[in-house]
């Protein structure tokens, strides 16, 4: 028996159920989908009214925009099943036996399992930032993710026992970008037991540049509150390991007096058809120690 969460805004999130209600039926699945939009008050919602249609699947619109959190927190209340899977509305699973492979991680003991990502191997300009950071940063094979479990807690694909969510995603209080920092985090203060298999998901909705690099801005920013109000505690989180080195050694000034000579270049970069990770690593660093 699995409940199966979409969190959605602003998006068709109907040919994404159909392949999943197609599957879990011919599997002979106990199952439910729940899709939620977060008050998009969006024309595509008219669309995804057809998801009531389906077997065993709801859709429903807020009236007030909760934030990804509260939102999944909303779906997690919903459900009715022991076992969660988020899926996110802009992905499409790559494995036709996606449910089947998820469904078995069930009999194991673990806790939460995460499915991976996949990216394609084309790069569109308008989006090569959120792509390149993607294919290189998150598409990475599940006996690598194991190795440093708690690093790569995307929570975009992911099977979750629902008294563990429900206890954990509460004591996430801000709907601000950012928070799968936190999440993590907990995850691992809390000693839950995860997994990493290879079901990933084709991520579709990519970011155009700007946008991507306003999305990593605010993410950094919330970053540092958690940091700062000692709230992530055990993180895995590299570019925070890089931070508090800098600021044990009383270097975060020179160093973002550095970078920032070249920032314009960075920008530039980044914004371009080939951006440079390394480039992108020293952007961030460099606004994560300017926050104030």
């Amino acid at each position: 028996m699995i409940s199966i969460l979409i969190p959605c805004y602003n998006y068709n999130a109907f040919n994404l159920i159909c392949i999943l209600e197609k599957e879990a039926l011919t599997l002979g699945l106990i199952f439910e989908i729940i899709c939620i939009d977060d008050a998009s008050f969006s024309n595509l919602n008219e669309t995804n009214q057809k998801i009531n249609t389906l077997t065993n699947c709801k859709f429903f619109e807020s009236k007030k925009n909760l934030g990804r959190s509260a939102n999944r927190q909303l779906l997690a209340d919903k459900a009715q099943y022991d076992w969660l899977l988020f899926i996110d509305v802009d992905v499409t699973p790559i494995k036709s036996n996606f449910l089947e492979i998820y469904t078995n991680q069930i009999k194991k003991d673990f806790e939460v399992t995460f499915g991976g990502f996949y990216y394609e191997d084309k790069i569109i300009n308008s989006s090569s930032l959120r792509q390149t950071f993607g294919k290189f940063r998150e598409q990475i094979p599940c006996e690598l993710r194991n190795k440093n479990p708690y690093k790569y807690t995307i929570s975009s694909n992911f099977l979750i026992r629902k008294n563990v969510f429900k206890s954990i995603n509460k004591q996430i209080k801000s709907s601000s970008y950012g928070m799968d920092y936190l999440f993590g985090a907990l995850l691992k203060n809390n000693s839950i037991s995860i997994n990493h298999i290879d079901n990933e998901v084709n991520h579709h909705g990519l970011d155009e540049n700007l946008k991507f690099l306003t999305k990593t801005k605010k993410a950094l920013e919330s970053l540092h509150y958690l940091n700062g109000n000692k709230l992530i505690g055990q993180n895995d989180i590299t570019i925070l390991k890089y931070y508090k080195v800098l600021s044990f050694l009383g270097l975060r000034k020179i160093t973002t007096t550095i970078i920032n000579l070249f920032s314009k270049s960075i920008e530039s970069n980044l914004l371009g058809a080939k951006p440079s990770l390394l480039l992108f690593d020293l952007y961030r660093l460099s606004y994560l120690c300017n926050i104030k």
